[in-house]
């Protein structure tokens, strides 16, 4: 017989069940945070897209719970900044980062992760010019344009 995960009869009245979607102050206490860093996060990682009802209010996926859980571990308990949680995401992809924030398996995290840092990939490529990785790039053309120069002259 294939009875569902969470069917609500094992769970005292009022407790929502794993998938159910939670409001602000509700994701808030469960993390320990007040809510306006919950908001200030949002501004910070447009991988965080909580659904927006009537009057503004907020309401976060499961998937969205987890990635808040994993960058508060990353921010608080790892040490990161914020640029620097930002830079893991894009560097090892989301559902990579936020498994090795929780001490999860890869698979165990969602796969829509990944599109959403896809996505933001995608929205940030252009404003890379001061990252590491193209610095290297931009030095190492300079060197060569100055090897090509030292031949002609």
């Amino acid at each position: 017989m294939n009875m569902p995960a969470d069917d609500g009869r094992d769970r005292p009245r009022g407790e929502k069940g794993r998938e159910a979607f939670r409001t602000i102050s509700e994701v808030a206490d469960e993390l320990d945070l007040p809510q306006h860093v919950l908001r200030f996060w949002e501004s910070k990682f447009s991988q965080i897209k909580p659904l927006k009802r009537g009057g503004n209010r907020r309401y976060y996926r499961p998937d969205d719970v987890t990635l808040l859980r994993a960058i508060k571990a990353l921010l608080h308990a790892d040490g990161y900044t914020i640029k620097g949680v930002q830079k893991l995401f894009k560097a090892q992809g989301l559902r990579a980062t936020v498994a090795q924030a929780l001490g999860l398996e890869d698979d165990t995290v969602a796969p829509e992760a990944d599109v959403a840092a896809a996505e933001e990939t995608a929205d940030s490529s252009a404003a890379d010019e001061g990252t590491p990785t193209s610095m290297a790039a931009l030095e190492s053309l300079l060197r060569d344009l100055k090897a090509i120069r030292a031949k002609l002259d």
